[in-house]
């Protein structure tokens, strides 16, 4: 009888394996030119994804994008652009009844397909008589240019505060994104009544000796956790009471004791000792 022949097991592939299953609800589709594309990078394509699958209606701007993710309004506005650049979405001006200007976004899931459209237009025959040229119509009105959103002078002092704050530590340099994410909290403490100065002592105080792995993380924590309270108008109409002065150590320049004064010289006993002598 013939041995048993045993078929050896195909080499499993390194690349990447599929394990699909279908969606009954709550997708949306992508196509691969999207996916795969080329020159879009890897938030663009993902932003994409996430404006596709939203209702109509959803709100995209920067700042409800940069509250949803963690990419920041510097990230989240170059890939906004990135996809304007491709074709994956169009910002235009509206102007509404009550003569408001208004910026309407408009996603395309499907941006080839536009420019492989075929043209509507039927072309009249060669022997039709050509008809009597229209006069042109007048040009609609341009609507007006809407400025974009400044940033409140607070929060630029707080951001340039937030940079500064490696001169203090070098462990405390932060990201241009970690600083416009943080310079709202920041800018908290500012309109509050906190001079800049106060705002950095609060911030740098008792770190850490060890390595500050996230400095963000760090100062995010302190921002939020160490915020001062408002202080209620009707404080303001009470002095404030200064502080008591404690004056510096010095050595008595007759008896070598130390007493505390403003100034060098003699200490209490020498000083009423000098007259009688």
């Amino acid at each position: 009888m013939a041995d048993q022949q045993l078929s050896a097991p195909s080499r499993a592939s390194s690349g990447i394996r599929h394990i699909n299953h279908d969606h009954h609800r709550g997708y949306v589709k992508i196509g691969n030119h999207l996916a795969q594309h080329r020159e879009l990078s890897m938030t663009a394509i993902g932003l994409a994804t996430h404006i596709q699958s939203l209702p109509t209606g959803s709100k995209v701007t920067i700042k409800a994008l940069a509250e949803r993710f963690p990419e920041g309004e510097v990230r989240i506005a170059a890939a906004l652009r990135e996809l304007e650049t491709h074709g994956y979405l169009a910002r235009l001006k509206e102007r509404l009844p009550s003569g408001h200007v208004v910026t309407c976004t408009v996603s395309y899931n499907n941006p080839p397909a536009r420019s492989t459209e075929p043209h509507r237009a039927r072309r009249e025959p060669a022997s039709a008589p050509r008809p009597d040229p229209e006069p042109a119509p007048a040009p609609a009105p341009v609507p007006e240019e809407v400025p974009e959103a400044e940033v409140p002078e607070v929060e630029i002092q707080a951001r340039e505060l937030l940079a500064r704050l490696r001169l203090r530590d070098p462990r405390l340099v932060l990201s241009e994104r970690d600083t416009v994410r943080l310079a709202p909290a920041a800018a908290r403490w500012l309109e509050r009544g906190l001079v800049p100065g106060a705002v950095v002592a609060a911030l740098t105080r008792a770190l850490p000796s060890a390595t500050i792995h996230s400095p963000a993380a760090l100062l995010g924590h302190r921002l939020r956790e160490q915020l001062p309270p408002r202080i209620p108008d009707a404080w303001a109409a009470y002095p404030v009471v200064p502080d008591r002065v404690v004056h510096p150590l010095r050595s008595c320049e007759d008896c070598d004791r130390a007493f505390r004064s403003p100034v060098p010289g003699r200490c209490t006993s020498c000083a009423a000792a000098a007259p009688a002598a």
